[in-house]
């Protein structure tokens, strides 16, 4: 079992693990070397970030193979951190987990095509296939988290497969923020997250969450282990510097927990 698998048992707090995936996407419309995702991930966890994230598709059209085995280089240089690989575990995940060993594998059923992430899978259909892979992770000491919608109902199939949590899937509750229905999409967020506790299931979340809306997200749903944001927090890079980025997400954590 991977001595690392769950760093973060003794705080009740949600950690925040940055996607790098947009730094290798800017960098590969040159042949320069920059931006830097070594550099990029590095900065982020020296301003706090507890874990980095990569998304490598087949066609590398942003993290690379490469990238991943430089950052996990990297990542044993901070031992308190969290290196989460996602991707499809039918693709080119499994080669990558099972040579590096991440604390965390995340299963996505994108496409080859897909343009990002925009689906959980479908439990119990999909069941079958995941079973041997998920159970492989866990011979190996690699946690395994699904992308899965909020939908109630599917915890329990995700638990009985042998996951240890789920990602549940946020651009619906993204593009709802700050509109009428924003009450309703918590709720139906919080529903899921606490089927899944009731299950045994970690929980973790990802997708458009950003500044504004993730003190909200955190405030409601319960039991959030961790958060993985990309686009958002890199794009905020662009403007504010890694570190103060890294440092305003943190806060935005910190004030979930805060009384209102």
């Amino acid at each position: 079992m991977n001595p690392l698998m769950a760093p973060f048992a003794a705080d009740a707090r949600c950690a925040l693990s940055v996607n790098v995936n947009k730094v290798a996407l800017l960098r590969n419309t040159r042949h320069l070397g920059i931006p830097s995702v070594l550099r990029a991930a590095e900065l982020c966890l020296l301003a706090g970030a507890q874990g980095i994230t990569v998304h490598p598709r087949p066609d590398e059209r942003h993290i690379r193979a490469s990238d991943v085995h430089e950052l996990a280089q990297l990542m044993k240089q901070w031992p308190q951190a969290e290196f989460n690989i996602e991707g499809n575990p039918t693709h080119n995940l499994m080669e990558l987990v099972r040579t590096l060993r991440p604390h965390q594998a995340t299963f996505v059923p994108d496409s080859v095509e897909q343009f990002t992430s925009d689906h959980g899978w479908n439990l119990p259909q999909d069941g079958a296939r995941l079973a041997p892979l998920i159970a492989e992770c866990r011979q190996l000491g690699v946690r395994v988290s699904l992308f899965m919608d909020a939908l109630p109902e599917a915890m329990v199939h995700a638990a009985a497969l042998g996951a240890d949590r789920v990602e549940l899937y946020t651009e619906p509750y993204a593009a709802a923020h700050g509109g009428p229905t924003q009450a309703v999409q918590l709720a139906r967020y919080a529903a899921a997250a606490q089927a899944a506790l009731a299950a045994g299931l970690g929980v973790n979340a990802g997708h458009d969450l950003n500044r504004a809306n993730l003190t909200d997200f955190l405030r409601a749903v319960p039991g959030v282990q961790e958060v993985s944001i990309g686009h958002a927090l890199i794009a905020d890079a662009l403007e504010l510097g890694y570190a103060e980025t890294v440092r305003d997400y943190l806060r935005c954590i910190q004030n979930a927990y805060r009384p209102q």
